[in-house]
């Protein structure tokens, strides 16, 4: 079974993003995010069971850029990440009632349209489920069928949650770029061994010249 879907991208303020990879972004800790958030985005959008984009936020900074690239941008009510991705989801069902949605966390910057497919593939199989990130603690992704109530638990050990909450955990193999989200210095060496997506590529390009980066 397979549907299409709509994919709820939270963006918090960029002034408050990527706080523990702040050292060694220093001034371009913003730029580094929009890039990630982007690359987030543009695979998102070029994955074939993906119908739309939803990015929620509060921050000028990340809306404009990501609406350029199509998503659509709905403003984040700033009462935590949970508050948002329902937000996202409550204008993804007035707009298309008839497709599944999901959330996916913004900072995928090595993700592959082919490998979300993989996931959103599986998913379709269930009322709810996740993928678990990299480190089996967090979440990457979550997702529900079209009419199934939409109840995210990000945040902290977010998978001992989506578990406790009945959401099927897809064990699934090839989508190792789903699951690497970047929080750290070393995510983001496990990222760039995937092959970053193009904004990505860059910024690391220019502030490590010798890190091996490449869109």
């Amino acid at each position: 079974m397979s549907f299409r879907w709509s994919l709820v991208i939270p963006v918090k303020t960029l002034v408050a993003a990527k706080t523990r990879l702040a050292d060694a972004t220093g001034p371009h800790r913003t730029r580094f995010a929009v890039a990630v958030a982007s690359d987030t985005v543009a695979a998102a959008l070029s994955c074939p069971a993906v119908a739309r984009v939803i990015v929620v936020t509060a921050d000028p900074a990340a809306a404009v850029p990501l609406a350029a690239l199509g998503a659509e941008v709905v403003t984040d009510p700033d009462r935590g990440l949970n508050t948002a991705l329902r937000t996202g989801a409550a204008h993804a069902v007035s707009v298309a009632p008839g497709e599944a949605v999901g959330a996916l966390q913004a900072d995928l910057p090595a993700l592959r349209p082919a490998e979300l497919a993989t996931a959103l593939g599986a998913a379709a199989e269930f009322d709810q489920a996740f993928v678990p990130d990299a480190l089996d603690v967090g979440t990457t992704f979550y997702g529900v069928r079209p009419g199934v109530p939409f109840t995210p638990r990000f945040g902290g050990e977010s998978r001992a949650r989506h578990l406790a909450g009945g959401a099927k955990e897809l064990c699934v193999p090839g989508i190792d770029s789903v699951r690497r989200d970047v929080d750290t210095p070393a995510d983001l060496e496990a990222a760039i061994a995937l092959g970053l997506g193009r904004h990505t590529a860059a910024v690391v390009a220019e502030l490590w010249p010798r890190s091996g980066a490449s869109g």
